[in-house]
């Protein structure tokens, strides 16, 4: 279920008007009830609807009055198993969703006030989880619109190992690139084009599979495609896309002319990276792409990004501290489908 088409569902458009709407975790829980029942609670155990016991030092539960069993609130959501009250955790949702540069750990940790950078770490990895959407659609595929396909590199200068040697990262972006309709003021900037939907994934390396898969897994089959001439890109049209290869030859203008929009999206993502959270690691650099995603993709409707957020967020699975930095959880992709 997709929160943002939830009308009944109010959404603050103003930190004053957050905490009119969520004063305490019982406002929260009872947020989090509408969101699952619109109109009447439901027992998921017998299936009987009406009027649930609900606990004042326990607002996050909720107990049949047929079957007498408990039905937990935040169960199947990021917030499931988490000793953190809803209220911080509401608060965490609105900060990332409606601050536009985002929101670091640290900064999260003294806004808040939690004693723990550990546990505001977690939480906004949390987030980021529930982020991408699982059975998300493909982009592209409109008429009359194509799609640019590129990498880059990610991260910042290795000294001391040698010329040419680095351990940056390689990321893919593919980006919608749409018409501006005529008669605005813009309509002189890169001739009126601008982004529309993109999708970010870590790959590792150039190679045809890498790239060719991550454009079959991001974009719609039969879309127009613009890349550089790189030869990982050759099998595009055999896939059954409408490739048109750009040769770019270390012409900057010519990138200006051909693929404007991925490469302004690439300049938006580092200075977002460095300004922000001050660099990451590649480990969970996956997760930054995702809630940077999740930001671009809303940046026309940033309050209804908040409701959006916890509507994903009931349907993903959340890491633990520990699977985060054991390697064992993997941050979910465009190119896996969460």
């Amino acid at each position: 279920m997709d929160i943002f088409q939830r009308d009944d569902l109010p959404f603050p458009q103003s930190l004053p008007e957050f905490q009119r709407l969520f004063p305490d975790d019982a406002a929260c829980a009872g947020y989090l009830e509408k969101v699952r029942w619109k109109d009447e609670f439901v027992c998921p155990h017998c299936g009987v609807s009406g009027s649930p016991f609900r606990f004042t030092n326990r607002p996050g539960v909720l107990r049949c009055r047929n079957c007498r069993k408990n039905t937990g609130l935040t169960v199947g959501t990021v917030m499931e198993r988490s000793h953190t009250p809803l209220s911080v955790w509401f608060w965490a949702a609105y900060l990332v969703s409606s601050q536009t540069p985002g929101m670091s750990a640290a900064q999260f940790q003294r806004q808040i006030g939690l004693k723990r950078y550990e546990t505001a770490f977690q939480i906004l990895h949390k987030l980021r989880a529930g982020m991408v959407r699982p059975a998300h659609d493909r982009i592209g595929g409109r008429a009359n619109e194509h799609v640019e396909v590129d990498e880059t590199w990610v991260g910042g200068r290795t000294r001391g190992e040698g010329s040419g040697v680095h351990h940056k990262t390689l990321v893919a972006a593919a980006t919608e690139v749409r018409q501006r309709v005529p008669g605005t003021k813009r309509d002189a900037r890169r001739n009126g084009r601008y982004a529309g939907r993109i999708r970010l994934a870590v790959i590792p390396d150039r190679s045809a599979g890498s790239l060719c898969g991550f454009v079959e897994q991001a974009v719609a089959p039969g879309a127009k495609v613009v890349t550089d001439n790189w030869s990982g890109y050759a099998d595009l049209t055999k896939l059954g896309y409408d490739h048109h290869a750009v040769a770019e030859r270390s012409d900057p203008r010519v990138a200006e002319e051909h693929l404007p929009i991925v490469h302004l999206v690439f300049a938006k993502l580092k200075t977002w990276l460095i300004g922000t959270h001050h660099g990451v690691s590649p480990q969970h650099l996956q997760a930054y792409l995702n809630e940077f995603t999740f930001r671009f993709n809303r940046r026309f409707y940033p309050f209804n990004a908040f409701r959006s957020l916890l509507g994903i967020t009931g349907e993903v699975t959340a890491p633990t501290y520990e699977a985060l930095y054991s390697g064992e959880w993997r941050h979910p992709t465009c190119r896996n489908d969460g």
